[in-house]
């Protein structure tokens, strides 16, 4: 079972923690987690890309000229589309670029994000973040202590805004809610940073 440090937040070691070998200690698998990757960016397009077709363009009532002796080919509307200003063949249309994922799969797919930074010691815990107000400076100070740097996943609890708050002004941190954690999230940060109370378990994982 994979074990890292408990730091606590006033600075220091407050002892070890065990972590669930399910969750931070199995084999990562790379396609689940493409493919669960692939599924969470393409459902965030807006998919409202649209142009119009030859029949919903404005004109177009009236043969543009006679049938015959005009020496030019013959036409039926301006709409069409080789006219300028006319339809548009076979363009875009709104639509949704959502993908079925199976939820056994979202969480093999999570399993495998997590275990692969627990695999690297990126994975940091520690005791409480301890913010009874918000505080930038606070979260900073934080951080290096824990010795977080680059791109980190902070995770908090629903209810606790002062660390929600302290955090989200730092670009280089990005916050969510336990409830919230998801593939995409962990892998494209360097560390991931649980509380106590947000370090998943495997009880945690039999109840979703």
């Amino acid at each position: 079972m994979p074990t890292v440090t408990l730091h606590a937040s006033a600075g220091g070691s407050a002892g070890q923690v065990d972590l669930a070998e399910e969750i931070f200690g199995i084999e990562p698998n790379v396609a689940v987690m493409h493919q669960v990757v692939t599924a969470q960016l393409a459902a965030k397009r807006a998919g409202t890309q649209s142009t119009k077709t030859r029949r919903e363009v404005a004109g177009g009532g009236a043969k543009p000229y006679r049938q015959k002796g005009t020496g030019n080919a013959r036409q039926g509307s301006i709409t069409a589309p080789h006219y300028r200003g006319g339809g548009v063949a076979l363009g875009p249309k709104p639509r949704s670029y959502a993908q079925r994922t199976p939820k056994k799969m979202k969480a093999l797919a999570l399993r495998s994000a997590l275990s692969d930074r627990a695999a690297d010691d990126k994975v940091v815990v520690v005791d409480s973040f301890g913010f009874d107000t918000p505080s930038t400076k606070a979260a900073i100070k934080l951080l290096a202590d824990l010795g977080v740097d680059g791109r980190a996943l902070v995770v908090v609890g629903a209810d606790d805004s002062a660390a929600q708050l302290s955090f989200r002004n730092l670009p280089e941190v990005h916050v969510v809610a336990a409830g919230e954690l998801n593939t995409y999230d962990v892998l494209v940060s360097d560390y991931v940073v649980f509380s106590s109370e947000t370090l998943p378990t495997t009880s945690q994982e039999d109840d979703q």
